[in-house]
């Protein structure tokens, strides 16, 4: 079904309506505007996209391609798409082919026959819904996600490579950092720990990253492709281990970037990770919040848009 809402007709003064006898009750009618948003296929592919991604084990990756689409918006741009955010403008290049995306060509390849199969469905929606499905379907919070987004063009409408934030950025600190790339989208403090804690899932490969080793005990025999340094021992599933990690930061197999110690080494961080470590249903309800709010950066909606319920 498509989305649909009925508007008013403004009465016109006719010919004919003036031509009526005294006394005529004039008549407004309504018209039904369809707009451009199918619930019916935002529905279905929501299923299928929960048996695809289950079945080849690759929740970390699309949680991953989801968030580098969102992570480029600029809250001091207002022109859509320029301004960046969940527009999927990574399927192009060469933003797919920025070095902070080696890899994401394959999360791509992956929603791709979703796409064929639900074609009404937009690429941004399909990236964004596809990430909230993986982090729900790996047991975490269900996210209460919006959809009608539209969709970059062009390849002309790409962010600019380091639009994502280059690490060697000459930030004084990890911390200072991660706020230099998320408070030009307009995320906060809580909002930084709480998707750091979304490391819970996946895994860092030298080969696409520089970061990590190339195999430990937790992920030489995969699922998937085997290899890559994962920052929790149970990698696939979605909960508040990354928190507990990093505090204890006591076993050699699990990855600890600096920008991940630092949710404990900030001052202004740590109260954050802190209650996240202690309290797994904080953690889920703060997570959901920052996850949605991700996914609807420099967003710009379908007529119809957004809607609810999917």
């Amino acid at each position: 079904m498509i989305h649909a809402r009925s508007i008013p007709v403004a009465r016109v003064q006719t010919r004919a309506a003036r031509s009526k006898p005294t006394g005529v009750a004039s008549r407004s009618r309504s018209i039904v505007v369809m707009a451009a948003v199918n619930t019916d296929q935002l529905k279905a592919a929501k299923v299928e996209l929960k048996e695809v991604i289950t079945s080849k084990s690759s929740n970390p990756i699309i949680v991953r391609l989801a968030w580098h689409d969102s992570g480029t918006y600029n809250k001091n741009i207002s022109e859509w798409p320029t301004r960046g955010g969940a527009n999927a403008s990574i399927r192009f290049k060469p933003e797919i082919s920025h070095g902070c995306n080696a890899g994401l060509n394959s999360a791509v390849d992956i929603i791709e026959p979703v796409k064929a199969k639900f074609p009404d469905v937009s690429y941004s929606d399909l990236f964004q819904m596809a990430s909230a499905v993986a982090i729900e379907s790996a047991g975490g919070p269900k996210i209460p996600m919006r959809y009608g987004r539209k969709d970059a063009s062009a390849p002309e409408q790409c962010a600019p490579e380091g639009a994502g934030g280059p690490f060697a950025d000459g930030s004084a600190s990890p911390g200072d950092h991660l706020r230099k790339i998320f408070y030009r989208m307009g995320l906060d403090d809580k909002e930084i720990v709480a998707l750091s804690g979304g490391h819970t899932l996946g895994r860092s490969r030298p080969d696409r990253s520089g970061w990590g080793k190339a195999e430990t005990k937790y992920t030489k025999d995969g699922p998937g492709n085997p290899g890559g340094q994962s920052w929790t021992p149970d990698w696939l599933v979605f909960n508040n281990s990354y928190f507990t990690v990093m505090k204890a930061q006591d076993d050699e197999d699990l990855l600890v970037l600096p920008t991940d110690a630092a949710v404990f080494a900030d001052e202004a961080f740590r109260p954050y990770a802190e209650k996240y470590a202690a309290d797994e249903s904080a953690f889920f309800t703060d997570y959901s919040a920052a996850h949605l709010k991700l996914s609807e950066l420099g967003v710009e909606w379908e007529e119809g848009g957004p809607v609810t319920g999917i």
